[in-house]
């Protein structure tokens, strides 16, 4: 199966973006070889800005242009476009329903041997908690040029998490809508609720699962706000028992977006499984998911209560 890191396909994207929208002008934080907005740097000079290593005044920028007519795309390492420059993503982009793109990348703790100062695990928290804010995270490349193309089109703030990793590239025929989410494995005894690069380790969580007898779906919740609080409910009551997986903090992340709707609703069992409030650390990418047991075994290994 073909794989491409989102980020990759994020700055391969961006440049058919700018094809089919002059509107569409490029922000980054000079690291546009590792957020790959290089591709469109190189397409579109004149539709690009570096702003240096100076998040803060990114988005204020870009709020200034959002306002003037264009469709800011800004990117940095999650990191620090999201944390450095809170202030001014609160204040200036969610309270003035700036629309500002914030395509971020380096999410979770995959970002690897940069270690904990780099690895973004309360992005989504941060930017979940802001009004007018959507908050999406496409999980193969295909999706990635379709959350491109919707964020365009939509009108006001949006966060789009990418990550470094590369992930299988899945049915080129799902869709990515706001509010929207995609089954990629039916199954009866558990539902599982993922996004990104965690849907991968998910599946292959899942083929682990059948072998020890449970039949576990798995919902591609992409879009993490507005939530598709529908398909939530119709797998928790098909399912009786929920699961969350997420590179990214269990406090403030989709594990806690999950409960608010079933406390809600219908309240069933749920555990919740991503980074269990400690900071990332540097290695290898596979070696750092094996040791937060967010590897397909680590994840099944925790599902079942039981080393593999």
């Amino acid at each position: 199966m073909e794989s491409i890191a989102t980020r990759v396909a994020y700055g391969k994207s961006l440049v058919t973006l700018g094809q089919e929208n002059e509107k569409v002008v490029v922000f980054d934080a000079d690291v546009a070889m590792a957020t790959m907005t290089h591709y469109f740097k190189s397409a579109y000079p004149e539709r690009f800005f570096d702003m240096g290593i100076a998040e803060a005044n990114m988005i204020g920028v870009s709020a200034g242009m959002a306002d003037m007519g264009y469709i800011p795309f800004v990117s940095a390492f999650a990191v620090f476009g999201i944390g450095r420059a809170y202030d001014q993503i609160r204040n200036t982009v969610a309270y003035g329903k700036a629309n500002v793109k914030l395509c971020m990348t380096h999410g979770g703790i995959t970002a690897g041997p940069d270690g904990g100062s780099h690895q973004a695990i309360e992005d989504i928290a941060l930017t979940r908690v802001l009004p007018n804010m959507a908050v999406m995270c496409p999980c193969d490349g295909n999706q990635t040029l379709k959350a491109l193309r919707m964020a365009a089109d939509y009108q006001g703030p949006m966060y789009l998490r990418m990550s470094r990793m590369p992930s299988p590239v899945y049915d080129d025929k799902l869709s990515f809508e706001l509010g929207g989410s995609h089954v990629m494995r039916e199954g009866k005894d558990l539902a599982v609720f993922t996004f990104g690069y965690m849907v991968s380790q998910s599946l292959e969580a899942a083929e682990i699962l059948e072998r020890h007898g449970i039949d576990a779906a798995v919902i591609d919740l992409y879009s993490i706000k507005p939530i598709d609080r529908q398909r939530v409910i119709e797998y928790a009551e098909k399912c009786k028992k929920a699961v969350t997986v997420e590179e990214h903090s269990i406090y403030g992340g989709l594990g806690d977006a999950i409960s608010e709707v079933l406390m809600e609703t219908m309240p069933i069992p749920i555990k919740r499984i991503g980074v269990r409030d400690v900071f990332g650390r540097s290695g290898e990418p596979k070696q750092i998911l094996k040791a937060y047991g967010l590897d397909g075994k680590g994840i099944a290994s925790q599902i079942l209560g039981k080393p593999l």
